[in-house]
């Protein structure tokens, strides 16, 4: 196994992760721009330009570019997020030329045929609707826009109904043009790839890619707040959080390590006080969400009406004692777990081709295992519960949909746990 990074002379970095062991090949394009680059006026963009990436390009019809990947037993696919939009695929080893021609073609070519947009606005109004409908998914966008409200931060990555359908072809193009560039983006593969073969496809298939874009990103301020909406549904569904840490903070692996022993798995405190020994809830847990300059700790459950006097009392009561009573016991059990999800990342392509594209955008450079391990083993008891007073002692933020008359309001929920 070895990892290799290049620069091409238009700025596009190139990180390649060895496996011999394996026959396949994940690879894509890891691009510095989200939801957070956007304007109020064109909020969802972003993600409506990673659809439309599929739906043509001046040398592929949508059909082709489907097909080419079906021919090959090939998957591509993208994703967009509040700091960056992601385009990858997994092959055969042999075909890893042809996935990478196809990628850099949607990135530089994409014709966004007004017709083909039309018809994917609707798909993308189905999926806002998709997400409205279904309550323990839109909780947790109208949790972002209280804790991050009138700012990038805080917009839904899929924008609005309304926004999607004012998107015109000449804006995509504009988009594309003024924010994709090199020099903000990373392209990665993991798996029986050879570096430098790689990189000289890579070069080949991303000429004429824009050197540098004016990307505008703005400050994030986590203010913190609280959203009710009355809803006849059969549970309640709330999202309590506070403000997190960015990547690069000290505390970023003890405030992991909170999270696992919180509310992550079987034996977290969460689970077991308020699934287990009370029955209270069938979903509650708990994770964080890091950023180059914000980040934060969400707690999720959902209950019935009838018992959200009783789990709202013991859900505070767990935050308030979780920086005095954190045991050696459960750090162990934290770290333990950490360390296990690192080193069972690595034995996928997919998993390692992300991570290494993701280091290189946030840290400058690859991190190996052992460097990994190493930040683990800092951790230790009194560590996770300084990290603990520091998160909750933070202004919290509420978010809470279904019949919501036994649900205390935040400044009473905030006293009993502060």
């Amino acid at each position: 196994m070895s990892v290799n990074v290049s620069t091409l002379p238009n700025g596009l970095r190139v990180i390649t992760d060895r496996m011999d062991s394996v026959e396949t090949v994940a690879l894509g394009a890891w691009v510095s721009v989200g939801t957070r680059h956007e304007t109020a006026e064109v909020n969802g963009i972003s993600h409506l330009l990673e659809h439309m990436a599929f739906k043509g390009t001046a040398r592929r019809t949508a059909q082709a570019i489907a097909e080419e990947m079906d021919n090959v037993g090939g998957h591509l696919n993208a994703y967009t997020s509040r700091d960056h939009t992601a385009y990858f695929a997994k092959v055969l080893k042999d075909d890893a030329a042809l996935a990478t021609d196809v990628i850099a073609d949607i990135l530089l070519n994409s014709t966004m045929d007004p017709d083909e947009l039309e018809r994917e606005k609707q798909v993308i109004v189905q999926e806002i609707s998709q997400v409205n409908d279904t309550p323990d998914d839109i909780i947790f966008d109208q949790f972002q826009l209280k804790a991050y409200p009138d700012q990038p931060m805080g917009w839904p990555v899929l924008g609005s109904e309304k926004l999607v359908r004012s998107v015109t072809s000449a804006q995509l193009k504009a988009y594309l043009h003024e924010h994709y560039a090199a020099s903000d983006t990373v392209v990665a593969a993991s798996g029986n790839i050879d570096h430098d073969a790689f990189v000289k496809t890579v070069e080949a298939a991303f000429t004429g890619y824009r050197d540098t874009a004016a990307i505008k990103t703005v400050s994030s301020i986590y203010k913190g707040g609280e959203y009710r909406e009355e809803r006849d549904l059969e549970q309640v569904h709330l999202v309590l959080g506070f403000p997190g840490v960015p990547y690069n903070d000290d505390d970023y692996y003890n405030i992991g390590a909170l999270s696992v022993l919180m509310g992550e798995g079987m034996s977290s405190r969460l689970f077991q006080e308020i699934r287990e020994k009370r029955g209270l809830a069938y979903s509650v847990f708990s994770s964080t969400q890091s950023f180059a300059d914000t980040g934060l700790f969400t707690i999720y459950t959902g209950t019935a009406p009838d018992e959200v006097q009783k789990l709202i009392p013991v859900l505070c009561e767990e935050i308030r004692k979780a920086a005095g009573t954190i045991t050696p016991e459960e750090t162990k059990r934290a770290k333990a777990q950490i360390k296990s999800g690192l080193l069972m990342s690595l034995e996928s392509p997919s998993n390692r081709c992300s991570q290494r594209a993701r280091q290189l955008v946030v840290y400058g450079r690859p991190l190996n295992a052992p460097e990994l391990i190493e930040r683990v083993e800092t951790i230790d008891t009194a560590s996770i519960r300084a990290a603990a007073h520091r998160i909750f002692s933070g202004v919290p933020t509420l978010a809470a949909i279904g019949p919501l008359g036994a649900l205390p309001p935040l400044a009473e929920i905030r006293h009993k746990i502060q």
